[in-house]
């Protein structure tokens, strides 16, 4: 306490004796002091009655002397000499205040509400005549006089005052004021030419419609339409004079609506809607909307919706031009209106108006070209040129106007950098259906001269297959390949072609000349093709094994050496020559057999030539295709000579260079690997795989020794005795793996 911090309370406990809110504010309320208060005096004769005012007066002398501009002060003065009955002094005291400040509203209501108050009605009617003369302005003057004469039942002093009151033009309170007044004591006509001098003061819009809305209330309609026919032709006809009348148009319109004239109100809406444009007649729009989903038929509903549309799509393309799904929109929002006219039976003049807003948004819309000569930025704005042309060949048959935009979007597209290749096809189709080929070749040889591509090519070579103009389809076929010789797909076709035309011997050089490439794009494709050529189209077996031969020295892969295989193994149709002597077609094809023998020899020189090349997976891949094999054609030594070749899923471990951690992997071992790297722990392991062999048949259990799995897929598989496995490896520690053949030899 001493150092002014305040004090450390030790004992928390709740007291003994509680108390409340209610209490502590009791308490407090009963402890505050009384205030002062005046003490009151009693006054027994007139002579203490004027000693007793002259010493207040000399007190308010004093105080108006001081603060002489003080208004408070002198109303504070003249209020007390009226309370004393004294009216010639307080009006005197009014008079001398007014003398200091004439243009103060509070003192000359101050003035007027003692007038009234002592009921002198006649002095307050002349302050309130003298207030208004001197603050014409103040409206609080007008609305108390105007309420002192009504209040008096003095209509025409009201009237009178008002008139006075609208010399000045006051604001629109005002005039509603005066008109209210003459309602309530039934004066519709006079109340009618208040309007009218109210709009010849003040010809606002919510003023039109004020005055209308009067007339129609009280069930003079031909003088509402008159009034809002006045206004619309105060207003005009012109774009921005009618946007300031909308009000007028939406109010006349609600009001032929409302007396149910529907054709009226539609009528309207409609001139309003045809002299304004569309970002500026959102509101209004919005009310014939409403009108027509509750009035109109529905063609005129859909017509209203589409409106809304417009508006809506001008708003997003006037933010962004070129964003061009906005115009996707836009257009087939119009090219549906089109139709949809067409359908009902739209005049001539109707029709010719929508195929023009149709090519004015598309113009539009083609008009925003994209920025920069990137081909991303333009994929979207071509296919805008492309729905252009199809709209003018196929809706408006306007086929000269169609060519023109063909013409000009391919003069419009940097074709050095870039080209579209459906731009130039659709154009050279749009002039085969006009029958001017020559023109279609014109423009496709353009194209390929300028720049050729991939899909021009095959677009002419398809447009000249349509016409069966074979002889240009070989040249095309020559000239893609000249351009792009790494194109399998394209020797394929081209082989194909010659197939179809049955030129055998074209289509076989063909052939030739595609294998022959230096470089290719998916050579397999290709050669998968010319084996299938001479299999199925030619029969000649030499031919296709000498294909394969080739084969297998380029790539050796292990797909090819099981393809070859399995066609060693397959019959095939016969050759050419011999099916050709054959004249009945109805019969089932003869073919010729296969040949097993050199399936299993070309199975066999495959496993060699992988097995050289050290591929593990790729010879299980071909030993479970040739096991397939055996198991349809061979027989059962056969099946297991070569389950004999089967690998087995093995463990092993070593350690990790970079980490130094024993690691485990899984790997196929062959039972000939391990005979030729352990000859001798393999011979010992061959014949504990045939004890355990043994024992299993006399047991009947499996014959496969424990801990390891045959492989039956090139990639291993998880055993599923791991704990059994690891025994088995620990009793076998004298082999480098854990190696065992399913049947050894």
């Amino acid at each position: 306490m001493q150092d002014g911090r305040a004090p450390r309370i030790r004992n928390r406990a709740p007291a003994a004796i509680q108390i409340t809110a209610e209490q502590l504010l009791r308490e407090a309320q009963e402890r505050q002091e009384s205030t002062f208060r005046a003490p009151k005096q009693r006054v027994e004769d007139f002579e203490e009655l004027h000693e007793y005012r002259g010493r207040k007066r000399k007190e308010f002398e004093e105080r108006v002397r001081r603060t002489r501009g003080s208004i408070k002060e002198w109303t504070q003065y003249a209020n007390w000499e009226a309370s004393q009955n004294e009216f010639d002094r307080s009006r005197s005291i009014f008079e001398r205040a007014l003398d200091v400040d004439p243009r103060s509203v509070q003192l000359w209501l101050s003035y007027t509400e003692m007038e009234l108050k002592s009921r002198n009605v006649q002095h307050a009617r002349n302050l309130f005549d003298r207030a208004v003369t001197l603050l014409p302005r103040v409206d609080q003057l007008w609305y108390k006089y105007v309420y002192l004469e009504e209040l008096l039942q003095n209509v025409p002093g009201a009237r009178q005052v008002f008139e006075r009151w609208m010399q000045w033009e006051p604001d629109d309170k005002a005039w509603q004021a005066y008109i209210k007044m003459e309602e309530r004591y039934d004066e519709s006509d006079r109340a009618s030419v208040i309007y009218e001098r109210w709009i010849a003061v003040r010809p606002d819009p919510r003023v039109w419609v004020k005055w209308a809305k009067f007339e129609e209330e009280r069930s003079k309609l031909d003088k509402a339409r008159e009034v809002f026919q006045t206004a619309l032709q105060f207003f005009g006809d012109e774009e921005e004079q009618v946007e300031k009348a909308q009000a007028v148009f939406n109010a006349f319109a609600k009001m032929e609506t409302r007396l149910k004239e529907y054709e009226r109100a539609r009528v309207i809406y409609k001139f309003a809607l045809s002299r304004l444009p569309r970002s500026k007649s959102a509101n209004l729009y919005a009310a014939y909307t409403k009108f027509e989903k509750q009035h109109g038929t529905r063609s005129i509903v859909e017509s209203t919706v589409l409106g809304k549309r417009r508006i809506q799509y001008e708003d997003e393309v006037l933010q962004d031009g070129r964003n061009y799904d906005v115009w996707f929109d836009y257009v087939r929002l119009e090219e549906g209106a089109l139709r949809t006219l067409r359908e009902e039976g739209g005049t001539k003049e109707e029709e010719d108006a929508a195929m023009e807003r149709v090519r004015d948004v598309y113009e539009r819309a083609v008009a925003h070209v994209p920025p920069g000569q990137e081909k991303r930025h333009w994929r979207r704005y071509i296919f805008l040129w492309l729905e252009y042309a199809l709209f003018e060949e196929i809706e408006t048959k306007d086929y000269d106007r169609a060519r023109q935009v063909y013409r000009t979007v391919l003069t419009l597209v940097p074709h050095k950098q870039f080209t579209f290749a459906k731009l130039w096809i659709m154009a050279a189709r749009f002039e085969i259906r006009q029958l001017d080929l020559m023109a279609a070749r014109k423009t496709l040889g353009t194209a390929i001269g300028m720049c050729p591509k991939e899909s021009l090519f095959k677009g002419y070579i398809q447009l000249e297959m349509d016409l069966r103009e074979f002889d240009r389809v070989r040249t095309l076929y020559e000239k893609y390949l000249e351009y792009d010789p790494t194109n399998s797909a394209a020797w394929i076709k081209y082989a194909e072609l010659e197939t179809a035309l049955e030129d055998f011997t074209r289509a076989e050089a063909i052939f030739e000349l595609g294998v022959s490439q230096a470089s290719l794009s998916m050579p397999e494709i290709l050669w998968k093709a010319y084996i299938d050529f001479e299999v199925d189209e030619q029969g000649d077996r030499e031919k296709t094994r000498t294909l394969y031969e080739r084969l297998v020295v380029l790539s050796g892969h292990h797909k090819v050496w099981i393809s070859y295989a399995e066609f060693e193994g397959s019959s095939i149709p016969l050759p050419r020559a011999l099916r050709e002597e054959e004249e009945d077609e109805d019969a089932e094809p003869r073919v010729v057999a296969g040949d097993p023998e050199m399936a299993r020899q070309v199975f066999e020189r495959g496993y060699k030539d992988l097995k050289v090349k050290g591929l593990k997976a790729e010879r299980a891949a071909l030993l479970e295709s040739w096991k397939a094999f055996e198991q349809e054609h061979g027989s059962e030594s056969d099946v297991a000579k070569v389950e004999g070749m089967m690998p087995i899923i093995g463990r092993k471990q070593h350690v990790d260079k970079e980490t130094g951690q024993v690691v485990e992997d899984w790997e196929l071992v062959f039972a000939d690997d391990e005979r030729e790297a352990n000859p001798r722990s393999f011979k010992f392991l061959q014949m504990a795989h045939a004890w355990k062999h043994s024992q299993a048949k006399k047991s009947g259990g499996s014959g496969i020794l424990s801990g390891f799995t045959t492989a039956t897929s090139t990639a291993p598989e998880s055993t599923q005795n791991d704990d059994v496995q690891m025994e088995e490896r620990r009793e076998q520690d004298d082999s480098h793996s854990d190696v065992a053949s399913s049947d050894g030899e």
